[in-house]
């Protein structure tokens, strides 16, 4: 994957424009079949929608007969078809109907613990803004290493790399200052530093939790990102 560009700022509210990157991890042990042969992913074709469960209750009436139906055969499968592999795929969202849907308004829906809905947010209008005027800023919030990864869940991490001597510097005092403290810091974008992190237009919010990890003059700062926070359920 190639780098991409970040704007980021230290806890004296410096900022730099820098570089970030996931980092593909090899794995010593491969799979292969009982030949010896490496192992592929094959998609296969389970069903097609005029197979689905509301199809079925169109085509025979009511649920009843479509009860009898899957006593007497088999209305949902298509033998011609079912199994058939398949190469390359293309995403498209329909409607009730299973029409193509050519213009489509994507909302992020959060719910309160009781299940009501508390806010519907509009994610095609929400912009990335790991680039932006505003730097991606320490709220001062610091969490042991030791507590952090009991309390969130980290989906995706990134690897901040400098671009030049002057930003080496920047990101090694900053990887610095956490390895110390033995901590990670929660960061935030927007002009107040407290928003989520949007890493593209319309894509999922994450909590920003910046680590450091010094050795010697190498240093490495990690962001990672979490939408999850683990809770101890009340009894």
């Amino acid at each position: 994957m190639p780098m991409r560009a970040i704007h980021i700022a230290n806890a004296k509210r410096r900022d730099a424009e820098v570089a970030f990157e996931a980092q593909t991890l090899r794995r010593d042990v491969r799979t292969v079949l009982k030949n010896g042969k490496k192992k592929r992913n094959v998609r296969v074709l389970k069903s097609t929608v005029d197979m689905d469960e509301q199809s079925l209750a169109k085509r025979f009436g009511d649920w009843t007969a479509v009860a009898d139906a899957l006593i007497a055969g088999d209305p949902e499968l298509d033998t011609e078809i079912i199994g058939k592999k398949l190469n390359r795929t293309h995403r498209l969202w329909v409607d009730r109907n299973n029409r193509i849907a050519y213009r489509v308004n994507l909302f992020r829906t959060i719910f309160k613990p009781d299940g009501s809905e508390k806010e519907r947010r509009d994610v095609n209008k929400l912009p990335s803004n790991v680039n932006k005027e505003f730097p991606l800023r320490w709220t001062g919030k610091l969490f042991p290493r030791s507590e952090v990864i009991r309390r969130f869940a980290f989906t995706r991490s990134y690897q901040i790399r400098h671009i030049n001597g002057a930003t080496f510097d920047f990101l090694q005092a900053m990887a610095q200052e956490l390895h110390d403290k033995d901590s990670v810091v929660l960061i935030g974008g927007g002009e107040k530093g407290i928003d989520p992190i949007l890493l593209s237009r319309g894509g999922q919010p994450y909590r920003g939790f910046l680590e450091g990890r010094v050795q010697g003059e190498r240093y490495m700062l990690i962001l990672h990102l979490s939408d999850i926070e683990l809770k101890t359920p009340k009894l």
